[in-house]
């Protein structure tokens, strides 16, 4: 499915993505290096790098989710 058909992420997926954001925080807390966090959560190491900078940057609550991608609605 295409996202103008309505694909992509809904809400349960966004936030099962952000807990294992947090998670992975929680384990850049207790220095766990970012290559072994992806090999934890089964991803490559480029996701798992571009969490530790988001929480390095941004402290514990950069995980966040920021809500639904894309343009936002002009109309109501």
């Amino acid at each position: 499915m295409r996202y103008a058909e309505g694909g992509g992420l809904n809400a349960a997926e966004r936030t099962r993505r952000e807990r294992s954001r947090f998670e992975a925080a929680e384990l850049f807390v207790r220095g766990v290096p970012a290559p072994e966090v992806a090999r934890r959560f089964r991803v490559s190491r480029m996701p798992a790098n571009r969490w530790y900078r988001t929480w390095q940057d941004g402290g514990p609550q950069a995980p966040a989710s920021k809500g639904p991608g894309g343009e936002r609605r002009s109309w109501p």
